[in-house]
């Protein structure tokens, strides 16, 4: 018979794995709110530049080795949002919900790969690296991002505007459109513009590719996608002024901007996204009985926490 020790010891080790687990599929913010309240001005984000800060992300090891490159903030998910889009969970419509309604999942299995890149945006917590980078899935929530990690594809990067001198709760987001691993994830020509136009069609249910070459100042979209029985609406306006329009700082600049073609057009996609529905609740949906989501994540996990509990019940 096995002793009380032992049954402690695999049910610590239980908890040891779903610890190991959460962080590695969702990086926590350590800069989290700290409990001062947010405050989201007029144009429902604080420019980053007024404090500093920058809409280029910096990048680590770039090449030629000694310049520092950064890549375009061109999204930005605006604090003026419902407050429940802002979250960065899935449960709830949480943000994670929200980039699942229109095509785009955490990493492969919960794994980071790629190098990071830091972001300052002004809030008081200088450059921080990016909370966590998502990728298209292919149409498959739960394996697709490993097919994007392998051939490439629309991704992004994004940071979360929560510090103590300018806290709107906006959402920044890096876009860009890479390369298969085999090429070593470079940037397709032109992929920063791409790749956020192509995600603002998705988000908005455009039954077209956007035209990037059409997009101009205050040019809008709007539509709604659904997951998990929540429905948002999506309405976009681009403006220029925040990113400049050209190379220079820019990584992959060579490829991404070549034959004379600016690698950053100068726009950015301001998005304003309101939840227009959501599932009733249900009894069997609240009930305490029920395992977290995340004891699912790891098969290690449940099958450690469900022989602990069958040692358990035998020494009964």
């Amino acid at each position: 018979m096995p002793s009380t020790a032992f049954v402690f010891f695999l049910l610590s080790l239980s908890s040891f794995s779903v610890a190991l687990d959460q962080p590695r599929n969702h990086p926590p913010n350590p800069f989290s709110r700290r409990g001062n309240s947010r405050n989201v001005p007029p144009q429902g984000f604080y420019d980053p530049r007024a404090q500093g800060g920058s809409f280029l992300t910096q990048v680590n090891n770039t090449f030629p080795v000694g310049l520092v490159l950064g890549e375009p903030i061109n999204a930005i998910i605006l604090g003026s949002s419902d407050d429940a889009v802002l979250v960065d969970q899935q449960q709830d419509g949480g943000l994670r919900n929200y980039f699942l309604s229109f095509g785009f999942a955490g990493e492969c299995l919960g794994q980071h790969s790629g190098s990071d890149q830091a972001a300052n945006l002004g809030d008081g917590h200088g450059y921080l690296n990016e909370s966590a980078v998502i990728r298209w899935d292919y149409g498959n929530p739960t394996l697709g991002t490993c097919q994007e990690t392998i051939e490439g594809g629309n991704h992004f990067r994004y940071w979360v505007q929560n510090g103590n001198e300018a806290n709107s709760g906006a959402i920044f987001m890096a876009v860009s459109y890479e390369l298969p691993d085999s090429l070593q994830h470079d940037i397709i020509y032109n992929g920063y513009n791409l790749a956020r136009d192509w995600l603002i069609g998705n988000a908005t249910a455009q039954s077209q590719i956007i035209p990037t070459a059409n997009v101009t100042n205050q040019t809008t979209y709007s539509g709604q996608t659904s997951f998990n029985g929540y429905v948002y609406q999506t309405s976009v306006q681009y403006v220029s002024g925040l990113l400049p329009n050209g190379s220079d700082g820019i990584n992959h600049f060579g490829s991404v901007g070549a034959n004379g073609t600016n690698a950053v057009d100068g726009l950015s996609a301001l998005m304003t996204v309101k939840i227009l529905q959501q599932p009733a609740k249900t009894k069997s949906s609240a009930s305490p009985s029920r395992l977290p989501s995340h004891w699912t994540s790891s098969p290690l996990t449940f099958a450690l926490g469900a022989l602990a509990l069958l040692l358990g019940s035998s020494l009964l």
